[in-house]
């Protein structure tokens, strides 16, 4: 039995959110209404962060009727806001001679038994993003550390297929979803929720839904650090992720060519204006080096990223290569990190991931890491 929209909104009609009677659809606070084709319904309620405490017995309403549905897999159903209580969609400009006032404290609140969140972010698509999250993730883990994965790239998930994973989460309890478990690090991705060909279509409040669900709403357990996998750009998921949850930092992703150092540039200054301290910068693809001959090319230049970091005055964490090793390995779902961890290339990624949890952290990881070869 297929559900349709006008089921769902059907349904919602039943819910009111005053005195008075008005339902939900005709208060004008429900976002895009989403059926997936296994008939799982995603919507979100807009308010202001004050009403939360108000608008949640109406949110778990809404959700309860559309689970009582008959033929409906499972519901998304969140909370979301433009922009915090009281504040301007834009910061007044400083008075003349006076300097400009530091950004808002991040607000939102903690993980339990999380220690760390760690958004790896790009300005723009195709710098190799994910591959670098995906290693960075396995070689923190090569450290001794507990790291979980976060695909937050809701329109291109990735993460299934550079883990080699597949299936649905099961759920341990309500709305809460078990990871799924790759190469001894715990893995949730939209990808797992959708079937491999859906286009997600989806306006700004959705994603944000989607994004803060699989952050709140996963058994992640104890970790030391939760890498999150940002989709390109600086739009609604990196808004979410700094203002729904206290990050300990972003990692920006690029290689050395201008027209990406420009992007970078600008993701630098997005993570800066909400407070996200910027871990530091990584250039991607700096160098390919012929197998045959041996010569060394840059194919898309080389140094460029380290000298952005350098006059953005925030830390270079390193280089790696453009290799085949590492875009086969990934295609096959099994991370260079992971399948060859003395090779030369994740040799590259486990010195990134030293300097990166030293600059999250002020000292190296707390406990020497069991040598594991995936075979």
């Amino acid at each position: 039995m297929a559900i349709t929209r006008d089921d769902v909104l059907a349904v919602l009609s039943t819910v009111t959110v005053d005195a008075a009677g008005t339902t939900l659809p005709a208060s004008g606070r429900l976002s895009q209404v989403v059926v997936d084709p296994t008939n799982r319904v995603m919507f979100s309620i807009l308010i202001d962060p004050s009403e939360a405490e108000r608008f949640e017995p109406i949110r778990r309403r809404a959700e309860g009727a559309i689970l009582a549905t008959p033929g409906v897999s499972g519901v998304f159903a969140s909370l979301t806001s433009e922009r915090g209580p009281n504040q301007p969609a834009q910061p007044p400009p400083p008075a003349p001679g006076r300097p400009a006032a530091p950004p808002p404290p991040r607000t939102g609140p903690a993980l339990p038994g999380v220690r760390h969140i760690v958004a790896v972010a790009s300005g723009k698509g195709g710098v190799g993003k994910s591959t670098t999250a995906c290693n960075l993730a396995l070689a923190l883990s090569a450290q001794g550390l507990k790291v979980g994965l976060l695909d937050a790239d809701i329109y291109g998930p990735s993460v299934p297929k550079l883990f080699g994973l597949s299936g649905k989460p099961k759920v341990i309890e309500e709305r809460l979803l078990a990871p799924m478990e790759g190469f001894g690090i715990k893995v949730m991705s939209i990808g797992f929720l959708i079937e491999p060909e859906t286009a997600m279509i989806w306006r700004g409040p959705m994603v944000q839904s989607a994004i803060t669900q699989m952050l709140r709403e996963v058994a992640w357990g104890e970790l030391d650090v939760l890498i999150v996998d940002m989709p390109p750009g600086t739009g609604d998921a990196q808004l979410t992720m700094a203002q729904a949850t206290p990050l300990s930092g972003a990692v920006i992703v690029s290689t050395p060519q201008d027209l990406a150092l420009i992007d970078a540039r600008r993701g630098v200054t997005m993570f800066r204006k909400v407070a996200v301290p910027i871990l530091g910068v990584i250039e991607n693809m700096a160098t390919f080096v012929c197998p045959h001959c041996g010569t060394a090319s840059h194919i898309f230049g080389h140094g460029g990223a380290r000298a952005e970091a350098e006059r953005l005055e925030v830390p270079f964490l390193g280089e790696v290569p453009l290799n085949m090793t590492i875009r086969e390995t990934s295609d096959a779902g099994r991370p260079v990190v992971a399948v060859d961890p003395d090779g030369p290339h994740a040799q590259v990624y486990r010195a990134i991931a030293a300097k990166l949890w030293g600059n999250l952290t002020g000292g190296p990881a707390p406990r020497a890491a069991p040598r594991i070869v995936i075979e």
